[in-house]
């Protein structure tokens, strides 16, 4: 058999099975393991999808998803179901990409209620660090992300309309666009904890979508509301759907994955 057309011949039936049999009419049992492995890289390079929105998460297991903006709110405004519900749309979305066997967290502080203390959001999203679903650190640590220290402040942690995406891989909707979308429900101080005056900041604990009350914002993308803040950027108008939309947002979260 011509050469040319023996290798045709043998790198067709590698690539068709894992070890190369014996072709039909053709003088080999087995192809040559150069030529299969080559096959077979071949074939994983074909089935490897293009990176892009909506693609894997990064397989390098030093940077693993642990970070993103919901791809959708609860529907009901800032009535979450509560930080557990609010914890539990974390997990859901999470596991939908592939990513739930992590303990997903909802950066969300709450307000003393029923007998109940403060909870930080910082105080209850892990040690870090972070990794957006392309593999890109947002926050190294707490101190980081929240530029606790004058060097953490000055180096000011990654979050960023290029580096925050959510558990889709997909680009959020930012200032500018239609509709913006950049509220992020936090209720929370620039440094990640719980408001201590006896105003409501957190739509009473998540569980309201009343036309009234209120609850903390932050900007993901890092513009408007007079400030740059990620977490604690202005109050919302109200607690429904309605209100949260009117300025600029759809009930969204930020999750971090605590473990």
């Amino acid at each position: 058999m011509h050469a040319s057309k023996l290798h045709g011949t043998t790198l067709r039936c590698a690539t068709a099975t894992a070890v190369a049999m014996a072709c039909s009419g053709g003088a080999l049992a087995q192809a040559p393991a150069s030529v299969s492995a080559s096959a077979a890289s071949q074939g994983a390079a074909q089935a490897a999808p293009a990176a892009g929105p909506g693609t894997a998460r990064s397989t390098d297991p030093a940077k693993p998803f642990s970070f993103f903006v919901t791809s959708e709110g609860s529907g009901k405004g800032a009535d979450l179901g509560g930080i557990a519900g609010a914890d539990a749309h974390c997990q859901k979305l999470a596991a939908s990409v592939g990513a739930g066997q992590k303990t997903w967290r909802a950066y969300l502080s709450t307000q003393p209620a029923d007998g109940q203390p403060a909870i930080n959001a910082r105080d209850r999203i892990g040690q870090g660090p972070w990794f957006n679903a392309r593999g890109v650190q947002i926050a190294r640590d707490v101190a980081h992300l929240h530029g606790d220290t004058l060097e953490a402040a000055r180096l000011g942690n990654n979050l960023s309309r290029n580096t925050v995406l959510s558990e889709k891989n997909e680009a959020v909707k930012g200032s500018g666009d239609k509709p913006n979308e950049h509220d992020i429900l936090t209720g929370s101080t620039p440094e990640g904890r719980a408001y201590a005056d006896a105003a409501d900041h957190t739509c009473k604990n998540y569980t309201s979508s009343a036309a009234e009350g209120s609850a903390q914002l932050g900007h993901f993308d890092r513009s408007g509301g007079g400030n740059t803040s990620w977490n604690s950027t202005h109050a919302s108008r109200g607690c429904s759907q309605a209100n949260l939309v009117s300025t600029g947002g759809a009930g969204l979260l930020y999750c971090f994955a605590a473990n």
